[in-house]
């Protein structure tokens, strides 16, 4: 697959967590579902498979999850007054990897921009350069009127197209009072064992050198504050069966030995600059995070159903371990239009899971597509917020609390917020296309601003939804 190797079966589904005895029964199905891109692919952008799924291709047994619902927390949070930068909180998962002189990305998987993008949901703003002012002062004012204050920036490496784009980011997003942190992405075989002089370029570059105009410090509730970093393919296994059954070394594999010492030493050199720095992993294995010196794992796969967040959380707090579950819609992903033979490739299911399948010929199927979407997105955000404001849970104890939406931006995966063409609004070549458009293209970003305007600041009255135009 594109970005996230997707694999997804029942409980299994919810969450791999074997240090906490909640990993789910792999089985020889789950295993066949391995795409082709196994392992990243940084010159064409391709991020392979991610910890979590990795992990279970490289396991045979486990024990099902005993996933216990979250309660409902209350109406009127009482957050806005323990972390007065709240919105910093709530941060968008973001791409600045799209070009247009050459196409970047639009054209993934043999597909044809400007009217056939790498995407099952065309883009409001069409196929975009993520370079374009213009393109980032929409985005910078879509994100500050949903009442997010962050954007985590994928990032490819010192001077990857990514690593260009990121002044200008900086500068439009930073305009609009939103700041910026970081997802350190596998942009070489041995990114582990040169994190810490990542991390510190990016401190130097985009931190000291603008006077942290727009880089994320993210204050606690004692108010002592510091980066954050995420990163994905971090725990991984030594090597994975692929579906034809051979074993395959991997190739970013970073011992946890290494991981602690690149961490440690990122946390002594900026501990004179910060009163804390704050680094997640993308897998909930809670043996190997402390281990490998992680804060604590930010779950980006969207697999991983909301509710598994609590029996997750809980794992991670018996382990002393900071956590962060996303917001998120689901995920529509597309496919590749041809594939090698003898490729291991199963077209990924639509998440969450439905029955019976979308008909995506019709305006009321996509429809139902978009409401399957929007209770996820309702879903997702009651639960991660039960979590994290449950005194019995770590993170409220530690005086934590940072929420990741997945994504802004993110089109191949279909689970951006970004705002897509209304349906109406598409060219008759465009329809044929078979895009999944619905009536309105701004219902996620729409409803994700609803339901964080009573957690930001609650009002006297509830406003109903409000629109996203393109002014």
């Amino acid at each position: 697959m594109r970005r996230r190797q997707f694999l997804r079966t029942g409980l299994l589904a919810g969450a791999a967590v074997p240090a906490a005895g909640l990993l789910g029964e792999v089985t020889s199905a789950e295993a066949a579902l391995a795409s082709r891109q196994l392992f990243p692919d940084p010159r064409r952008g391709l991020r392979g498979a991610s910890s979590l799924a990795l992990d279970l291709l490289a396991r045979s047994e486990g024990l099902p999850i005993a996933a216990s619902p979250a309660p409902t927390p209350p109406r009127r949070l009482p957050l806005a007054d323990t972390f007065p930068d709240l919105p910093r909180h709530f941060v968008f998962e973001y791409y600045p990897w799209y070009g247009v002189a050459p196409w970047r990305h639009w054209t993934q998987w043999d597909r044809l921009p400007p009217d056939d993008v790498a995407s099952n949901h065309y883009p409001r703003l069409g196929p975009y350069d993520s370079l374009s002012t213009a393109v980032l002062e929409q985005h910078a004012r879509w994100i500050a009127d949903s009442g997010v204050g962050a954007i985590n920036l994928s990032w490819w490496g010192p001077g990857s197209y990514e690593d260009r784009a990121t002044p200008r980011v900086m500068d439009v997003m930073g305009a609009h009072g939103i700041k910026v942190a970081f997802h350190l992405e596998p942009y070489a075989d041995d990114r582990g064992r040169r994190f810490r002089d990542d991390c510190l370029y990016l401190v130097r570059e985009y931190g000291h050198r603008r006077r942290f105009d727009a880089f994320l410090l993210l204050a606690n509730a004692d108010g002592k504050s510091g980066p954050v970093f995420k990163g994905f393919r971090c725990l991984l296994p030594r090597e994975v069966t692929d579906c034809h059954g051979l074993r395959q070394p991997v190739p970013d594999f970073t011992a946890d030995s290494t991981w602690r010492e690149q961490i440690e030493g990122l946390r002594a050199t900026l501990r004179t600059d910060f009163d804390h720095t704050t680094i997640l992993a993308d897998a909930p294995d809670f043996n190997r995070l402390p281990a490998s010196g992680f804060d604590g794992c930010g779950v980006y796969d969207n697999f991983v159903m909301p509710v598994h967040y609590r029996p997750m959380a809980e794992a991670a707090s018996r382990a002393d371990l900071l956590f962060s579950f996303n917001v998120n819609p689901g995920f529509d992903s597309i496919t590749p239009r041809r594939l090698e033979r003898g490729a291991c490739y199963t077209p990924p299911p639509f998440e969450p899971p439905v029955s019976p399948p979308f008909d995506w010929a019709m305006e009321s199927e996509r429809e139902r597509a978009a409401a399957v979407a929007e209770e996820r997105i309702r879903e997702s955000l009651r639960q991660t917020l039960a979590v994290q404001t449950d005194p019995a849970l770590g993170n409220l104890r530690r005086g934590f609390f940072l929420v990741y939406i997945t994504s802004f931006n993110e089109w191949h995966e279909g689970h951006g917020f970004e705002p897509m063409q209304d349906a109406a609004q598409l060219t008759p070549d465009q329809r044929a296309l078979g895009y999944h458009n619905p009536a309105r293209g701004d219902y996620r970003l729409s409803l994700l601003a609803e339901l964080l305007r009573p957690v930001l600041e609650p009002p006297a009255i509830e406003p109903g939804p409000r629109p996203f135009p393109l002014v």
